[in-house]
């Protein structure tokens, strides 16, 4: 439906809980957001529901309690990574040259998938800092259908089953570059991509230092990897969203 008839003085979320209708604007923000919902409802209705109680308990103020912000985070950058353990292992120390570098071969094993529509919109121009708000994907990676494309419903129905207000108050996400993932922009096949401390920043109280000559050099095995291998592939049209780590 059209945003100009959202109601006057209703909340987005309170009216969406309420008449299952979407205001949405001739825009692409909006745009993406509308095919996240076409393929990912459950997903959508579930942060909808939390964000709508928790508009209903605390009212719409000046600061979102933690879970509605969790929500909101998730809703406009959130992805969804199944990846084998040791690429998580990474990506939790922020071990910039292991995840991309040193375990770059694992990345065939691996699929990220964007649900958020604002980094779906971001990725629309892409530029080297957007990053992701990542959780990890609780259960093997889906089937795929006939086509080779993942069984969206599957993934739907999973990881709306996983988002519970209390995990999303814990804050279970993690930042992720997205363009530094394999196979997602051509330019992170040269190793020194990720010698970029804006982006690829080490944890606090940890000194930045880029990949080792050694590790993952253009002449070393397994460097660029296998395109198209594992369950890793782009979804057409996925973005992600803008801050560096």
């Amino acid at each position: 439906m059209p945003q100009a008839e959202l109601p006057a003085g209703e909340p987005y979320e309170a009216f969406i809980h309420r008449t299952r209708q979407v205001p949405t604007r001739d825009l692409a923000h909006d745009g993406f957001n509308a095919w996240v919902w076409m393929v990912f409802p459950a997903v959508k209705l579930r942060l909808n529901r939390i964000q709508s109680q928790a508009i209903a308990a605390q009212g719409v103020g000046a600061t979102r309690g933690p879970v509605r912000d969790a929500a909101t985070v998730f809703d406009e950058n959130g992805a969804v990574l199944h990846a084998p353990p040791e690429l998580w292992a990474a990506l939790e120390r922020r071990d910039w040259t292991a995840l991309f570098v040193d375990l770059r071969p694992l990345w065939v094993q691996a699929r990220l998938v964007v649900v958020g529509h604002a980094l779906l919109e971001q990725l629309l121009h892409p530029r080297k800092p957007l990053t992701a708000h990542v959780i990890r994907w609780p259960a093997p990676c889906p089937a795929a259908d006939v086509g080779g494309e993942p069984e969206w419903r599957e993934w739907d129905g999973a990881l709306a089953a996983h988002l519970t207000a209390e995990r999303l108050a814990s804050k279970p996400f993690l930042p992720l570059p997205v363009l530094g993932v394999p196979g997602w922009w051509a330019a992170n096949e040269h190793p020194g991509f990720y010698a970029d401390p804006s982006v690829f920043r080490p944890p606090r109280g940890v000194q930045a230092s880029g990949p080792s000559p050694a590790a993952g050099t253009a002449t070393s095995p397994g460097w660029p990897p296998e395109r198209g291998a594992g369950c890793l592939r782009p979804v057409e049209g996925e973005p992600m969203a803008p801050n560096a780590v």
